[in-house]
């Protein structure tokens, strides 16, 4: 395998997971009470409980994304 190799799979693995990220902030946004609903069938929350707990998955995937692939790729562009 190649830096260029590399690099490139870094950077479409950010696309992909900034592409997940994306979706999974619409369906909170745009679905929040049928997800809320679906979600107080398994586990017992209140409405707060369930925002906190997506606003703090959505920021935990997004510092993942950028630790795990936007800063290899770009000591990868550095190196390279």
């Amino acid at each position: 395998m190649t830096i260029e190799t590399i690099r490139q799979a870094f950077l479409w693995c950010a696309i992909i997971n900034y592409g997940l990220l994306a979706f999974w902030g619409l369906l909170f946004l745009l679905a929040r009470d049928p997800l809320y609903r679906l979600t107080g069938k398994w586990v017992r929350m209140s409405a707060e409980q369930f925002d906190t707990i997506q606003y703090a998955g959505i920021l935990f995937y997004k510092v993942c994304i950028f630790l795990f692939n936007l800063v290899p790729y770009i000591a990868l562009r550095i190196v390279g």
